[in-house]
């Protein structure tokens, strides 16, 4: 009688699937956002989402951000809500997701409470216009300093948190203030003692005196606009990726190619190899433990090599040729060169 019930169970759970769940790639990607009837339902979209309001509550903070889905992960200027990537609402698009970029921003439960914990800090910025005043243009500089397409990262530095990847506190004061508060959002304890010594300790401390000034108060901004909604996108799939690569594209570092071409081999006609980005990501917590334990660098860096390599290598298409046991040493090497040579640039381009 339980199996019986499991198997119905089971059986109306796929009826209600939608149909696009079960088309091929190049079939989905011909569908168009609007098309695609998406809801906020996942379940572990939901936890997350629910551990971070949890976090507010703790902390005494009343705002509750609406959130949406859209084709990226985004506050907008003014309106205290969260716009979540549409990928994250369905596993299979997910996998599509992970396909066309070679990864999925916020594809698990710790990064997709990180990312989250990030954007309320913009919202909260929204919510109270905390931008305006003095001593937070003090603290982060001009929110209307223009945003940039790229910006050059200072591995070495710490002037700034170390939360997202790309040491993106470092791209613009309004990132600042979010990587920042989603520091905060950890225990006071662990945040004192992981950047005891550093000048962005005086950054979380600023923030830890802010969010005490407006906890339990109501926000000044209650605007509830929904921004680029997913709904209304009748853009294709197809096409959203082809901009989205060519964006990527052009902020992928090139610097160590020749380095990775001489470590991994090219794509030959006929010849079954795996690809080096595949191979890299297999062996990833195994090289970060070696890589940290070799070098004694950070962990931030650590895996920031880690992902460049895993996108160069899967721009540049390569693969792995010969044992795996020697393609693991190469990438080793490769890998700790490569840490040591973005330290050295830090170094020599603010060298006084």
């Amino acid at each position: 009688m339980a199996t019986s019930r499991r198997r119905s169970s089971s059986a109306n759970k796929n009826k209600r699937e939608p149909a696009w769940v079960r088309l091929p790639d190049e079939a989905l990607l011909e569908m168009r956002f609007c098309d695609l009837k998406l809801s906020l339902s996942n379940p572990t979209l939901q936890r997350a989402w629910d551990n971070v309001l949890r976090g507010l509550q703790r902390r005494g903070l009343v705002l509750r951000p609406h959130v949406w889905l859209s084709i990226e992960w985004f506050s907008p200027d003014g309106v205290p809500g969260i716009a979540i990537p549409f990928y994250l609402a369905h596993p299979r698009l997910m996998r599509l997701e992970r396909r066309m970029m070679g990864e999925v921003e916020g594809g698990n439960a710790n990064w997709m409470t990180r990312i989250l914990r990030h954007e309320v800090g913009h919202a909260l910025d929204n919510a109270y216009r905390l931008r305006r005043r003095k001593d937070w243009r003090e603290t982060f500089g001009k929110a209307s300093l223009p945003y940039p397409n790229v910006y050059r990262v200072r591995p070495a530095s710490r002037d700034y948190v170390l939360h997202l990847g790309h040491w993106y506190a470092q791209s613009h004061p309004t990132e600042d203030f979010a990587e920042t508060f989603a520091v905060w959002m950890q225990p006071k304890a662990k945040w004192r003692r992981e950047y005891q010594g550093w000048p962005a300790l005086a950054k979380l401390e600023y923030v830890d005196r802010l969010m005490s000034e407006i906890r339990g108060k109501r926000p000044l901004v209650n605007n509830r606009e929904i921004v680029e909604p997913i709904s209304e996108n009748t853009c294709t799939l197809k096409e959203h990726y082809r901009r989205k690569r060519h964006r990527y594209r052009f902020d992928t570092p090139s610097a160590y190619d020749a380095w990775l071409k001489r470590t991994f081999g090219t794509r030959c006609a006929g010849v079954r190899c795996m690809r080096a980005s595949t191979f890299v990501r297999q062996y990833r917590p195994q090289l970060a433990r070696m890589l940290m334990r070799r070098s004694r660098l950070h962990p931030y860096l650590v895996h920031h090599v880690l992902r460049t390599v895993i996108e160069r290598c899967r721009e540049l298409d390569l693969v792995v040729e010969g044992p795996k046991r020697e393609a693991k040493r190469a990438a080793f090497g490769i890998l700790e060169r490569i840490m040591v040579d973005m330290l050295r640039r830090d170094q020599e381009h603010y060298m006084l």
